[in-house]
């Protein structure tokens, strides 16, 4: 038999062909892979893919054979993820408030090539997310990824910040001045994600979204504040600042039904300490940073969980309900 000009290329070709258009549910048989291969110029017989066959298996590749009939399909067993898998980080792609509609809908085209062409018509999912609204700043894609690397290569970034005006236009903090920050970590809190850094000028650790860095850049000058960032447990400390919003962070004691623990360990981990109250309640301890994010999350439980110390709290939180009945008096 004529070898195609493409010859050289039979294997890749093949296993590409068998990646995209077999699952445990389809296969093809060896006319059709023959078929398929003579599209790209590669000639096939049966003899030389049953030699091609054991070459993929022994690369790693699960090409499975099976009798239906007369004819003998062949298909993709195993790979490296399950639809089940894919189907999870679609999902999670889609509902994540950082990245913008269209960086979503590209990663989601690039992990439908995972698999093959039956299964990716399953990731083309409508699932509904409660509250989400996508970013619109593009270039949070690659911010991640410029802060990560400032990371691992000891060096502080430099970036304009902005907020958004009533007209809904983005307005640059500082009249545009860069800040120039050393960065020491990435928390996703709330659907953002949040950079937390060294700040030389106030030597103070602080937080910014990092959907609403512009024109940001990895500088040639080491990481300053170490010594402050080592003292950091990670963990409480993301929990304690609340919503990455700055503020007097106190011991406060919450009490509330035994049926709403859940949601005290959801937002502060099973580190927090519990105590019985009563037949059917409980008192918590937390070391929160007290700001309006806090009380906001408190009036959003109807008073079923609530503040009782310290005094100063309680009496923020009376001020705060004292100022709403009166906006709505």
């Amino acid at each position: 038999m004529a070898k195609g000009n493409n010859q050289k290329l039979k294997l890749l070709y093949l296993a590409k062909i068998l990646m995209e258009e077999t699952n445990d549910s389809n296969g093809l048989t060896l006319a059709e892979i023959a078929s398929r291969l003579k599209d790209h110029d590669i000639n096939a017989d049966r003899k030389t893919l049953y030699d091609d066959f054991e070459e993929l298996r022994h690369f790693g590749i699960d090409v499975i054979a099976e009798q239906l009939g007369r004819n003998h399909y062949y298909h993709i067993g195993e790979r490296p993820f399950e639809l089940a898998e894919l189907k999870l980080l679609v999902d999670s792609v889609q509902a994540a408030q950082f990245m913008t509609e269209k960086k979503s809908l590209a990663l989601i085209r690039k992990l439908e090539s995972l698999t093959n062409k039956y299964d990716a018509r399953e990731l083309h999912r409508q699932i509904y997310f409660s509250g989400i609204t996508k970013a619109v700043n593009e270039s949070i894609y690659y911010n991640v990824d410029i802060i990560h690397s400032a990371i691992n290569q000891n060096v502080q970034i430099r970036f304009q910040y902005f907020n958004w005006n009533r007209k809904k236009e983005m307005i640059l903090r500082h009249d545009g001045a860069f800040y120039q920050i050393s960065p020491w970590a990435l928390v996703w809190a709330d659907e953002f994600y949040y950079l937390i850094g060294y700040d030389a000028i106030s030597a103070k650790i602080k937080h910014y979204r990092v959907d609403k860095m512009l024109k940001l850049s990895a500088t040639e000058e080491k990481r300053l504040g170490e010594e402050d960032f080592s003292a950091l447990d990670m963990a409480s400390y993301s929990q304690r600042m609340f919503s990455m919003f700055a503020g007097k962070e106190q011991r406060v004691t919450l009490e509330g039904d035994a049926d709403l623990v859940g949601v005290i360990i959801d937002r502060f981990g099973t580190d927090v300490r519990l105590l019985p109250v009563g037949t059917d309640g409980f008192k918590a301890y937390i070391d929160v940073a007290v700001t309006d994010h806090f009380i906001g999350w408190i009036f959003s439980l109807s008073g079923r969980i609530r503040v009782t110390a310290p005094d100063d709290v309680v009496d923020m939180i009376r001020d705060r309900l004292r100022k709403l009945q009166e906006q709505y008096s």
